[in-house]
């Protein structure tokens, strides 16, 4: 005999919270979640940059992620939290703990059962990668809560490219690595499939971390070559010196602490490290990088 609906099916719902609905990630993440039928919380500063569609099928809080009594009010309830660290500011590694520090009171507060980081390759480390050595400190303050935590160890973004589109015009792939170093390489839709899906999953608990590594990894030299074959137009790695590029974002006016965290990154790349988080059939995510580009940087490469 077919079970009797629910009255009241709206006690039922799963409550998610999505910390930064409008980024490259959280907006796709939103998405996945619209489709997977759920209204989900999102917390913003500036509800206008959300379509009227987004809005109508989510419920919308106004909220800073720096203001701890905003966060736990918006996250009452929640059954599971999306925490993804803004824009960091002049001082990445205090901006981190702050945000880190915030996030872990709400958690407590409100008992929520599972939290989903976006963290990334190197948090492990602890120290001696730079910016996302603050990644690791929000990592120690989620460990901390005793909630159910996993921690999204991201590889490198393919959509970092997108910064650097003039230097790429130009026939260069810059980068601080050896050009023919490989790390992880990721599309952020990847990133998003797999933070949509431990976050509708109760089939977790615990401290976990899951690498999120793209399909191989790539150095520069595989990227200039790809993008060689895609354009028609030769392209090159090149290996820039920690000196250049720090001399280049001290002309750009940037704080010193936060020239030192850019720059840090890539010196924890270049030592012996080795990730926590081995490659296999779990962390290996399907988007290549002649997929992505192909899509997304050749025509911005082309329009320009």
């Amino acid at each position: 005999m077919p079970s009797r609906p629910s009255e009241h099916p709206e006690e039922h719902a799963v409550r998610i919270v999505v910390s930064t609905p409008t980024g490259q990630v959280g907006a796709r993440v939103v998405s996945r979640l619209h489709r997977a039928g759920e209204r989900p919380v999102l917390l913003v500063r500036d509800p206008e940059r959300l379509s009227a569609e987004v809005r109508a099928r989510s419920e919308v809080v106004v909220a800073d992620l720096a203001d701890a009594d905003a966060v736990v009010a918006a996250t009452a309830g929640a059954d599971a939290v999306h925490w993804v660290v803004p824009s960091t500011g002049d001082d990445p590694l205090a901006a981190y703990d702050a945000f880190g520090a915030v996030a872990a009171t709400a958690v407590r507060a409100n008992r929520v059962p599972r939290v989903v980081l976006q963290s990334s390759v190197g948090a492990e480390a602890r120290g001696g990668f730079g910016e996302i050595d603050g990644l690791g400190r929000v990592e120690e303050h989620l460990d901390g809560t005793g909630a159910s935590v996993t921690h999204l160890r991201c590889g490198y973004f393919f959509s970092n490219l997108l910064m650097d589109l003039e230097a790429l015009r130009d026939g260069v792939v810059a980068t601080q690595l050896p050009v023919e170093q490989r790390i992880p390489w990721v599309a952020p839709d990847d990133v998003a499939d797999v933070a949509a899906l431990r976050l509708l999953s109760t089939a977790w608990s615990g401290r976990t971390t899951q690498g999120v590594l793209g399909p191989e990894d790539l150095s520069a030299g595989d990227v200039a070559r790809t993008l060689s074959e895609l354009t028609g137009r030769e392209v090159r790695a090149e290996q820039v010196p920690d000196e250049v590029v720090t001399a280049q974002l001290r002309s750009f006016g940037m704080a010193e602490r936060r020239v030192d965290a850019i720059v840090g990154m890539a010196r924890g790349f270049r030592s012996s490290f080795v990730p926590e988080d081995p490659r296999d059939d779990v962390s290996t995510t399907p988007t290549t990088f002649r997929a992505w580009a192909s899509q997304e940087l050749v025509p911005l490469l082309a329009a320009g």
